[in-house]
């Protein structure tokens, strides 16, 4: 289904190679950041800690910032390096292929934040070893929101820097050369072999549902409860 972890591959593959694109126009730029923070708003929004509703205003007010946190960045980004007189063409190309990582993933960590901030204000349930709700904890929320912001860091550095170093090494392969309308093909299968393995990887940090020490929430949970460690669900 779309926006679960399980179509994330699949649905976002198209994304990543249009973001990989070589020689970006401002225009092609903003159009593919803004697809991509879109969709990771939607699996953000998806796969949170829905314990506490969450109003459709404040979902509205998360996407737009996430998308024009990611769009900002990314543009600042490209035009500093195309206005930069200090690299020669060879090079800015090759840069220019790289700038997507720290731009996603800057942009990954605002649009969780954005997307969840909900939940730093409400908190999420936390509960004990038999599985009964203790209370709900803006503790434990934001514990939930660096773990899921990490994910988001480390999900991107495969899928970004791979890529363009494999592809750097292909396209200068004799049957690359003589056959220039396989790179899109190509360049598409190797983003979706990284992007692939790096999700498991990525998501796989951290437990879905994590473990807190009762005596580092809120003094009311703790003394609520002869547990000395709960639980929670960070969300993916």
């Amino acid at each position: 289904m779309p926006f679960r972890m399980s179509g994330y591959v699949p649905f976002g593959t198209p994304i990543v190679v249009g973001l990989l694109l070589p020689n970006q126009t401002l225009a092609s730029t903003v159009f593919w950041q803004w697809l991509n923070q879109s969709h990771n708003a939607c699996v953000n929004y998806a796969n949170r800690n829905a314990t506490k509703p969450t109003p459709t205003s404040k979902f509205i007010q998360g996407y737009l910032g996430a998308v024009t946190s990611a769009v900002s960045i990314a543009v600042g980004l490209n035009v500093l390096i195309q206005k930069s007189s200090k690299f020669n063409p060879t090079t800015r190309l090759l840069i220019q292929r790289f700038i997507p990582f720290p731009a996603v993933a800057s942009a990954n960590i605002c649009n969780v934040a954005l997307m969840r901030h909900n939940e730093l204000s409400e908190g999420i349930d936390v509960l004990d070893s038999n599985g009964n709700v203790v209370g709900s904890s803006r503790i434990a929320a934001k514990h939930a929101l660096i773990e899921t912001a990490l994910t988001r860091v480390v999900l991107p550095l495969p899928i970004f820097v791979l890529p363009p170093i494999i592809m750097a090494f292909l396209e200068k392969l004799p049957l690359m050369q003589a056959h220039r309308r396989m790179m899109l093909p190509v360049h598409s299968l190797v983003c979706l072999a990284v992007f692939g393995l790096s999700l498991p990887l990525a998501i796989s940090l951290f437990p879905q549902m994590s473990e807190i020490e009762a005596s580092h929430l809120e003094p009311e949970i703790a003394m609520a409860t002869d547990c000395k460690v709960l639980t929670y669900n960070k969300g993916l």
